[in-house]
């Protein structure tokens, strides 16, 4: 479902919604959360992006993204209607650990977070997934394909990372808006039984 723009550009949630979920994208630093949220948002996605400046050197690890020339130092946003019924408010979180007091914020009434790994730094999003466990936030977990990241078997990323068996894993191409969504519809599915009531819409 796309939403149509008004008579003055803007682009409004149709009066069909009756349901609504927070959902956080978060990850590591350079994992691909702005690249997902934009490709998945039915809006202009908002970001808020800064130059990466030499005061980044030693702090920020460009090892394996020596062209990224920007990151978030606030949050990404985007909106996506799943259904006719349900619209989802995604909400991007930067990477690096400096900014975890800001994590904690943009968490804060989530109804569950969608956690990007990249299988050529997995320990970078134990910080991550530890904060979920922390405030009881409920996440899936997806894997985004960079061209060059190694490729293994789910089970033992789910072994490296120590993943509850419960905890739904899957793989997406932030790059791309389908696979993408497919990632956020395991999530959802996952949501779905844990909150049934409130992803329902209304009779």
């Amino acid at each position: 479902m796309v939403s149509a723009p008004s008579s003055d550009g803007l682009i409004y949630v149709p009066p069909g919604v009756t349901r609504s979920a927070k959902i956080v994208i978060s990850g590591s630093f350079a994992v691909g959360k702005t690249t997902f949220v934009g490709s998945v948002s039915q809006i202009p996605p908002l970001r808020m992006e800064e130059r990466i400046t030499q005061a980044s050197e030693g702090v920020d690890d460009l090892a394996r993204t020596p062209r990224k020339t920007t990151t978030t130092v606030g949050m990404d946003f985007g909106r996506l209607h799943l259904s006719d019924a349900l619209v989802l408010y995604l909400f991007g979180t930067p990477g690096q650990g400096r900014f975890r007091p800001m994590w904690a914020g943009l968490t804060e009434g989530a109804l569950g977070a969608l956690v990007l790994v990249d299988t050529r730094n997995l320990e970078a999003s134990f910080e991550i997934l530890a904060l979920h466990e922390e405030q009881g936030t409920p996440y899936a977990v997806a894997i985004n394909l960079f061209d060059d990241a190694p490729r293994y078997d789910l089970d033992e990323i789910r072994q490296a990372l120590d993943l509850d068996p419960h905890t739904p894993l899957t793989t997406c191409d932030a790059r791309d808006g389908t696979s993408s969504v497919l990632a956020l519809i395991t999530l959802c599915e996952y949501l779905t039984e844990l909150h049934a009531p409130v992803l329902e819409p209304r009779p």
